[in-house]
């Protein structure tokens, strides 16, 4: 059966730690093109859509967009003859900070399912737990008050231990708690099996290859496939 596949994807030309200029305007201003023109054909075609909202191990960096992990989903997606449009707008770069000053136009586009994966430049970049939580906290309102029906699932992440033993534990506590207190699904750790494995990265040694990809996408897997069962 065949099965529109209609993804979005949303690039910069900076690595995990950049720090915008015209450039990254410019791709944003694609990006929010690219939105539009999607929102459009999914109210059209009244599928049902799957947002996936993160930075660049969402967006698949260094990689093409097919072999990014929600493009996997959604051909895991066509495979079983499941009616959902998934919307890559995962943005290179982003921080919670500016995920939350993005998400309005975001939001303008239907959201059945909203997978949240933001935090990890954060962590990258000693910003302070709170104000990662406080971010976080926000986006999730922000989805809710837009529609309450719309399903969030919450990806985990972890960090190496360059910024101290007690900050890097705090970090990683932030994702559990989060999901407990707003009665979310979590996917436990996002990288699980691909972090700190050379050949699952690429060279930076963060954003995964081809074959880490497809491990990333059976760990979305293993949390939304019980999420659309519902």
């Amino acid at each position: 059966m065949h099965t529109l596949l209609k993804l979005c994807y949303f690039f910069s030309l900076l690595l995990l730690l950049s720090c915008g200029g015209k450039s990254t305007q410019k791709s944003e201003d694609a990006a929010t093109e690219s939105a539009d023109t999607s929102t459009e054909e999914i109210n059209k075609k009244d599928n049902k859509a799957i947002i996936f909202f993160g930075d660049s191990l969402t967006a698949g960096l260094g990689l093409d967009p097919q072999e990014a992990f929600p493009a996997l989903i959604q051909g895991t997606l066509d495979s079983l003859g499941m009616d959902y449009t998934v919307i890559n707008s995962g943005l290179s770069g982003e921080t919670t900070a500016s995920g939350r000053n993005r998400l309005d136009w975001v939001l303008n586009q239907k959201a059945d399912i909203f997978i949240l994966e933001l935090g990890a430049n954060d962590g990258l970049r000693g910003i302070p737990l709170e104000e990662t939580r406080t971010n976080l906290q926000a986006i999730i309102d922000a989805v809710l008050e837009k529609n309450p029906n719309t399903q969030i699932v919450l990806a985990g992440m972890q960090i190496p231990p360059n910024m101290g033993q007690d900050y890097t534990s705090e970090f990683r506590k932030i994702f559990p708690e989060l999901a407990e207190k707003n009665t979310l699904p979590l996917i436990p750790f996002l990288l699980e099996g691909v972090a700190g494995n050379p050949e699952l990265n690429q060279e930076d040694g963060i954003h995964p290859t081809v074959e880490g990809q497809k491990i990333v996408a059976d760990n979305v897997w293993a949390v939304l496939e019980g999420v659309l069962q519902q």
